[in-house]
């Protein structure tokens, strides 16, 4: 319990903290009060805290959020939340489209509400959400039934998504914009051209400020021209304030799109690492590998960390995340910088060498410790006297 003469919880000591919301890019303490960060400052006394854990050496950001991953079994892939966000820094994940209106409810009561990581979605506009051959029919892309969901859970729900659909027409496309606009919040697309169905007319005509396209450097994207340079026309989308997604996934990431992308100036407006099953392993999607690839292929940390934090949380309409602003919830990710050679996959197993290589050390979810990969907040066994199990504070 806090006294006045300490009147913070937690100290993180030392520590790096790059806060784009604040323009916050160096040395910091950050000092915890229950859930909330009740300070940051350059040197916060540790007698004002019942425990400080030191940190220098390291990075502390506000809790990564990755805004396209997969948390639900309505997909076959789909990945508990909690054993695969915490361990990478991720306190806020955001399920992109494994249920549908039909059964998002069930996703509420058995993942959302059991999870400690904030679980956000985008709800399929196929009724019954993802997997098989479901998506595939247009019967099932209903725009009012999405919306009214949407517009029943707004805490949970922070707009609609379409995938996979492999068929004729925009249906599908039409049917997830017609229900964010109905709702008043924003589309995801993961899309297909076919030959009358065009990305250019998807990204300048179907498309409104603030919709998302995923999977940037995927192979079936025409993000390059014939010449390897940036279609014009990916600017222009830009310009209209069209939002860019990574969303890495199993297929959806390729270096030879990618790195010329980066070298031209084109990166991703967010970072994502649509994490399945099929894409946890090989090509290794996880946050903090994927936030390295692009650091790896030219994006200062800084932008890596902003595009994983501040901006995600923008995207989503939740501008109170993804922030250490004294009063915001205390999601924290302490991350280490290591330095050495690596080797990086794509979605075609190619490898890319690397000198830099981000891992998180210490994941805080609403200021409770949930992940400390080196035991950093807790004392030796050989000093921690008679115990069963170490609390947070001892």
């Amino acid at each position: 319990m806090t006294t006045p003469e300490r009147p913070y919880d937690l100290l993180l000591k030392g520590g790096h903290v790059i806060d784009a919301a604040n323009g916050v890019d160096g040395v910091r303490d950050v000092a915890i009060k229950g859930n909330k960060i009740a300070a940051v400052a350059a040197d916060i006394p540790t007698a004002l805290a019942r425990k400080t854990i030191h940190v220098a050496g390291y990075y502390v950001t506000p809790g990564l959020i990755d805004i396209h991953a997969h948390v639900f079994g309505g997909f076959a892939g789909w990945l508990f939340p909690d054993q695969h966000c915490f361990p990478n820094g991720v306190t806020t994940v955001v399920d992109t489209g494994s249920a549908g209106w039909k059964n998002f409810e069930e996703f509420k009561e058995t993942i959302i509400a059991r999870s400690q990581t904030r679980v956000l979605a985008f709800l399929n506009i196929v009724g019954a959400g993802m997997g098989g051959a479901v998506e595939q029919d247009v019967s099932e892309m209903e725009p009012e039934p999405c919306a009214k969901m949407i517009e029943k859970y707004p805490e949970y729900l922070v707009g609609s998504k379409t995938a996979h659909f492999r068929g004729h027409g925009w249906t599908a496309v039409d049917g997830a914009v017609q229900a964010a606009r109905r709702s008043g919040t924003i589309a995801m697309i993961d899309f297909y051209p076919q030959p009358e169905r065009s990305y250019q007319d998807l990204i300048l005509q179907k498309l409104s400020p603030g919709d998302i396209h995923t999977h940037l450097y995927a192979s079936h994207i025409p993000l390059l021209n014939a010449q390897g340079e940036v279609n014009a026309y990916m600017h222009e989308a830009r310009q209209r304030g069209i939002i860019f997604d990574l969303g890495h996934g199993a297929g959806s990431f390729w270096f030879r799109i990618a790195a010329p992308a980066m070298q031209q100036g084109f990166p991703p407006d967010t970072i994502s690492t649509d994490l399945h099953k099929n894409s946890a392993l090989l090509p290794n999607a996880t946050m903090t590998v994927t936030m390295s690839k692009m650091l790896n292929l030219g994006m200062s940390l800084s932008e890596v960390v902003m595009r994983s934090t501040f901006i995600p949380a923008q995207v989503i309409r939740r501008p109170e995340l993804g922030t250490l602003s004294v009063g915001a919830c205390a999601d924290v990710a302490v991350l280490e910088l290591l330095e050495g050679e690596f080797g990086f996959l794509d979605a075609g197993l190619a490898r890319m060498d690397g000198d830099r290589k981000l891992q998180c050390v210490l994941t805080m979810r609403s200021g409770e410790i949930v992940w400390d990969l080196n035991g950093i907040s807790r004392p030796a066994w050989q000093a921690a006297g008679q115990y069963q199990r170490i609390g947070q504070y001892d």
